[in-house]
């Protein structure tokens, strides 16, 4: 189980979710042990910035990486995709504060990654693996991980409102790159009309609409081909957590649970387990079927349609 990177340099065009311009995104490989590393190349030497917990200084509505005073936003979908098809090592270059927002999932970077190829590394795969439990707590809301030989994520979400149905507000999910691509990855991010009409009276989500999120008004869900799944809510809030938590640095080996956790929580939750060695260890594996989590094999990645 060794680590990867992508083949080949890619490019993209999207746009920012916030200003609503046109956002350039490239993705290049990286040597081994790099980790996953940001770089804004609208910016004349732009020094790199590390995929870490540690340098998320906002979470309102995303995830928001800061260093020596260059901002990345909302990271999360991306690395989510990047941690469902287990990438260790990766540079991204873009040209705006923001990564772009997409169709508002993690599916887009999917099929951009699987359309760069992967390029199995002469290093072993660290892990990151729970050893003791570690929750966090704000209010009623609270997120925890516990050992686990996998990744298992269950989250369960509280709407009172008649756009999210009772029995579809909570999930669980075990990573592997084939689960990620097929009940997770296309689930959308969600907004509700009353905020959007607010934030952008203060010129944000200048670039949010249908066709980047589900848009829900006091009584539906307003997007004309409705839900790719009846859970699609509290699924994204997964896909989320996914990102969020591979800014710990590393695959992670445990159970992840949550209620109502969102991108400060999930921080809070990692930066409270690194601040003490005694809760995790650092493992490799000596081949696939040893490892607890199943990446699909390189050959395997392919582009579909």
């Amino acid at each position: 189980m060794n680590q990867r990177t992508i083949k080949t340099a890619l490019a993209v065009t999207g746009t920012g979710l916030h200003s609503g311009q046109p956002v350039d995104l490239e993705f290049h490989p990286q040597p081994v042990d790099t980790g996953v590393v940001f770089e804004r190349s609208d910016i004349l030497g732009s020094e790199p910035i590390p995929a870490s917990a540690f340098l998320v200084q906002d979470t309102m509505m995303s995830s928001n990486l800061v260093f020596g005073g260059t901002r990345v936003g909302t990271v999360e979908h991306l690395l989510s995709a990047i941690a469902g098809l287990g990438v260790d090592n990766l540079l991204i270059r873009v040209s705006a504060s923001e990564i772009p927002i997409m169709d508002g999932s993690a599916a887009p970077f999917v099929g951009l990654l699987l359309q760069a190829g992967f390029e199995e590394q002469e290093a072993a795969k660290k892990f990151l693996r729970i050893v003791r439990p570690v929750r966090v707590k704000v209010d009623d809301k609270w997120a925890e991980l516990r050992s686990y030989n996998g990744f298992e994520m269950n989250f369960e979400i509280d709407f009172d409102h008649p756009a999210f149905d009772k029995d579809f507000q909570h999930a669980q999910f075990h990573l592997s790159t084939h689960n990620f691509i097929e009940q997770l990855s296309e689930a959308r991010t969600f907004g509700f009309m009353k905020d959007i009409e607010a934030l952008r009276k203060n010129n944000l989500a200048l670039g949010g609409n249908m066709d980047n999120a589900i848009v829900i008004d006091e009584a539906r869900v307003l997007n004309a081909e409705g839900l790719r799944f009846n859970d699609e809510f509290v699924r994204h809030k997964i896909l989320d957590a996914l990102g969020d938590l591979y800014l710990i640095g590393y695959p992670i080996l445990g159970r992840f649970s949550a209620y109502k956790s969102g991108h400060a929580l999930n921080n809070l939750l990692v930066r409270e387990i690194l601040s003490d060695p005694n809760n995790f260890e650092i493992v490799t594996f000596d081949d696939n079927v040893t490892c607890p989590i199943e990446y699909l094999p390189l050959s395997g990645l392919v582009v579909e349609g």
